[in-house]
């Protein structure tokens, strides 16, 4: 039998032995994943019945989902607000403040033209400057969620998160594109 709980119903941070928090301890993370991947490899049920194997598997590819979201600090945001009930609505909610949407098409536009004249020092200043961007966001997101139990606006700043980070996967592309 498997050597950790049986219950798929707990949650991704229990089932790491962290708290419920957006901030969280990278290093006790990925030791947590390194004992629990040990635990549950399928390699080490090979022996046993089908059934074993397969429970093995459920566990192996829940403990690698859980690791992807806890990494990941826009899934972890949206993670938590799941977990307090909240509906981040990304696909149906996309009013924002109309500073950040003048912002996102100044970047667009500084993308399109960096794009346009191959120019790699654009995309760096762009790139330096989205990071600062999301790290500014992930700093309130904290806040929000672990701080003050502030969900409506938490809900908001993932959305925003998910803009700058889509941004940043254009710059990525662009320079990809540059490069080739």
């Amino acid at each position: 039998m498997l050597p950790i709980s049986a219950d798929f119903q707990q949650d991704y941070f229990s089932l790491f032995g962290l708290p419920l928090r957006f901030q969280l301890d990278r290093n006790a993370l990925e030791q947590h994943y390194r004992t629990l991947q040990t635990q549950v490899h399928p390699d080490k049920f090979s022996h046993l019945s089908q059934s074993e194997q397969r429970l093995s598997m459920q566990w192996a590819t829940r403990v690698n989902e859980a690791y992807q979201t806890l990494c990941s600090p826009l899934a972890r945001g949206r993670y938590l607000l799941s977990l307090h009930g909240v509906d981040t609505q990304e696909e149906t909610n996309t009013a924002m403040p109309l500073d950040f949407l003048m912002e996102q098409m100044e970047l667009r536009e500084v993308l399109e033209a960096a794009r346009r004249n191959k120019d790699m020092a654009a995309l760096d200043n762009m790139e330096a400057r989205v990071k600062l961007t999301v790290n500014e966001l992930q700093q309130q997101l904290a806040l929000e969620l672990d701080e003050k139990q502030d969900y409506a606006t938490a809900s908001g700043l993932v959305r925003k998160l998910k803009f700058m980070e889509k941004i940043a996967e254009e710059i990525g592309a662009a320079f990809d594109e540059l490069d080739s």
